[in-house]
């Protein structure tokens, strides 16, 4: 009995997916766990695997393609068998858009009329027929009767001014996709780039970007965001740092350090590791930390659980670990979700201060940017220093400005006393 595969819901943000790669090809035979696609989703690119044996019968998103959750994927069944009706009950409507011109004809009308002349009766027939017209004047289909066209296509030729009758669709059953769109022009070819003219180049969002500007849009315009920055001496942070890099096969960052700090000032001011949704505020009791890690197509915010139990070390190996497969979109959903505080550092790209978007449902996040030498007073002497500024933004509805202050006062002891993080 053929089943019907449906688009799944890989994460708990997921709205829709896009086929990264087919692995299996329509006739081929499948075994329950074999790996049908990668599937791209708002937050990485995972494998979907079969749940069913049998023969792959039909495909009905092609590499590159986007559909929602829960709308037809692929079919799966007997060699052979018949899956139309299957497929046919399963088509979603809002997705499938079919525009159809019906041409009626007009009955004939026939008109009798009698003149007396002479008392002779004459009778003329009057034989009218209304004109043809079509039943609707959106689309007029000299060829054929009916057009199939994706939505996405539709759009996409609607802001080119593109006539669809003149497109030849590639998708299944003659199908018009965003593709057949953009590589139309009048003459039937792709159109050509000369020197002087304007060109450009546009991407599609992929479901990463579209999430990251959901979320973050949200955030800003939601969440009254405001700033703390404050400048912290790192001269003992890097005596700490170099004397466990002196360990043979250990090597900690400056963000190892921040992290672990964070978590402790934490536990200390524990309003921070709060979140605010529509009806409450939670105040957590657990400590898990995301740390914002720059990929090709956005950001992505693998979380560290549990921080405030981990030694810098461990904190070390495990943000290399997850940073690694975060660029690599080989996270789980639940390593990307989860965290009650973020952290975004671009110290290593030179970047000295900026402000972050919160992270919903998080009521704070710190950007963290480079350590500077500069001229510092110590002592009423000028002495040449190694500082590094740190912004915290808050959500005001959570966390109040003395709140937020008391924190950074917290973060300033551990940060430029390590040393008391060992204790």
């Amino acid at each position: 009995m053929a089943e019907l595969i449906k688009m799944p819901r890989l994460s708990d943000t997921m709205e829709e997916g896009t086929v990264a790669t087919w692995f299996k090809k329509v006739g081929d035979t499948i075994s329950e766990g074999d790996i049908l696609a990668e599937i791209e989703t708002d937050k990485a690119t995972m494998e979907f695997e079969s749940f069913y044996d049998g023969t792959l019968l039909y495909i009905g998103v092609k590499e590159g393609e986007t559909t929602k959750v829960d709308q037809p994927l692929a079919i799966i069944g007997d060699k052979g068998e018949d899956y139309k009706s299957l497929l046919e009950e399963a088509i979603n409507t809002d997705e499938v858009e079919e525009e159809e011109v019906k041409i009626e004809e007009a009955p004939i009308v026939e008109e009798k009329i009698e003149i007396n002349l002479d008392e002779k009766q004459v009778e003329v027939s009057k034989t009218t027929a209304a004109a043809k017209k079509p039943a609707t004047t959106a689309t007029t289909l000299p060829n054929k009767d009916r057009i199939f066209i994706s939505p996405l296509a539709k759009k996409l030729a609607n802001e080119k001014g593109v006539d669809i009758n003149q497109i030849k669709g590639s998708g299944e059953n003659g199908r018009i996709i965003k593709s057949d769109v953009e590589n139309y022009s009048s003459s039937g070819v792709k159109s050509k780039t000369f020197v002087g003219v304007e060109d450009f180049q546009e991407i599609p969002h992929s479901q990463m970007r579209k999430t990251i500007a959901k979320r973050l849009s949200e955030s800003k315009f939601s969440a009254p965001h405001y700033y703390l920055t404050v400048e912290f001496d790192m001269s003992n942070a890097i005596i700490i740092r170099e004397q466990y890099n002196s360990i043979p096969e250990t090597k900690i960052s400056y963000n190892d350090i921040i992290i672990k700090a964070c978590s402790l000032a934490l536990v200390a001011n524990p309003k921070l590791n709060s979140q605010w949704f529509d009806d409450r505020i939670r105040y957590n009791n657990h400590i898990h930390i995301g740390v914002a890690v720059g990929v090709d197509e956005g950001l992505i915010v693998p979380v560290l659980k549990f921080v405030d139990q981990l030694s810098i070390v461990d904190i070390n190996s495990t943000v290399k670990d997850l940073a690694t497969r975060a660029r690599d979109k080989k996270l789980t959903p639940e390593e990307m979700q989860g965290s009650t505080f973020t952290i975004s550092n671009l110290g290593m790209f030179d970047i000295e201060s900026f402000t972050s978007i919160i992270n919903p449902p998080n009521s704070v996040i710190l950007s963290v940017g480079s350590i500077i030498q500069k001229p510092v007073v110590k002592n009423g002497n000028i002495e040449v220093g190694n500082t590094m500024k740190v912004t915290l933004a808050c959500d005001h509805r959570v966390v109040d400005g003395i709140t937020g202050a008391k924190f950074l006062q917290t973060l300033r002891q551990y940060i430029e006393n390590p040393i008391t993080m060992l204790i």
